[in-house]
């Protein structure tokens, strides 16, 4: 079973604007409200896969209950803590080729409510072939959460897949996850220096490698996948595609790398899925969305190096 942890999910609402502008008013009849936190979105990806997932994590009020509907429409089982605050929301306006975002720093989180999550994940461990934990943490939760998490999952043999950033991930490499996934940003904050060269991304990774992290897969975007593993560098470079909806596919690339993962796929297979994941995302309107005959399609056109 593959295991998805969001510590700070949202209630994400996106909005289609088109010629958005600061201080004017605008009406749309283009507007959706989804349960969102990016190991949500992960959770959807693999359950359309037919992989068996379970969504874990902190959740409070009404948006936690609205959240928690919108799983079991679409076939996610979940089991979370519940949270006294109220769970955050995000809003998206999306226009001509341009994407506005506001996002709440979430609900406070009592250091009972954290112990009681601990608890939780330490018996949901125990059933979990792969783990995957996304995105920031909510006030309250101390920066080296994630850190614990890998660590008792490592207890158990059980590979542990991280996307964030941040503080969070500048404690969690410490801990040696099996699998990170940063975009170029991410990557250069890790490492202290500029990466303007691809020869300085791989050294990054190989840095990053040496230090315990069996996977390194850093996204670029358009420009596709470079990641590191034992010594190997593997380079994706995707076709050129409409881009409707980016939101998501760095979530949908992780459920890809979870779902190849779990059905063994060699390294190099599984980067292509992953990549074609996320850029079939990227292709649809809604979030964490990817078209099954999109996918075949995109892993034929995906070149690996």
């Amino acid at each position: 079973m593959i295991t998805t942890i969001t510590l700070n999910p949202s209630v994400d609402r996106r909005y289609i604007v088109d010629d958005f502008k600061v201080g004017s008013v605008f009406k749309t009849s283009q507007y959706e409200a989804t349960a969102g936190g990016k190991g949500l979105n992960v959770s959807r990806v693999v359950a359309s896969y037919n992989e068996q997932v379970l969504a874990t994590g902190l959740i409070g009020g009404k948006s936690g209950e609205f959240i928690k509907g919108r799983l079991q429409e679409v076939g996610v089982p979940h089991q979370f803590v519940p949270i006294k605050e109220e769970t955050r929301s995000c809003i998206a306006i999306v226009g001509n080729n341009y994407q506005t975002e506001i996002l709440e720093t979430g609900p406070t989180v009592t250091e009972s409510e954290i112990g009681t999550f601990l608890v939780t994940y330490q018996r949901l461990v125990q059933t979990s072939s792969i783990i995957v934990a996304s995105g920031s943490i909510p006030n309250g939760v101390p920066f080296d959460i994630y850190s614990v998490l890998i660590k008792k999952a490592r207890d158990h043999n059980v590979p542990f897949f991280l996307d964030t950033s941040g503080l969070a991930l500048g404690e969690a490499i410490q801990a040696g996850p099996t699998l990170i996934k940063p975009n170029l940003d991410e990557l250069a904050s890790l490492v202290g220096f500029r990466l303007t060269e691809e020869e300085d991304i791989i050294q990054a990774a190989k840095h990053l490698s040496m230090s315990g992290i069996e996977y390194v897969v850093v996204s670029l975007g358009a420009d596709g996948v470079i990641a590191f593993h034992h010594d190997q560098v593997y380079k994706l470079t995707v076709p050129k595609v409409k881009v409707i909806n980016p939101v998501g596919s760095g979530d949908s690339m992780m459920a890809g790398l979870a779902i190849a993962f779990q059905r063994q796929y060699n390294f190099s297979d599984s980067l292509r899925l992953a990549t074609a994941f996320g850029t079939a995302n990227a292709m649809a309107a809604s979030t964490a969305h990817v078209d099954k005959n999109i996918v075949n399609q995109l892993q034929k056109n995906i070149l690996v190096q």
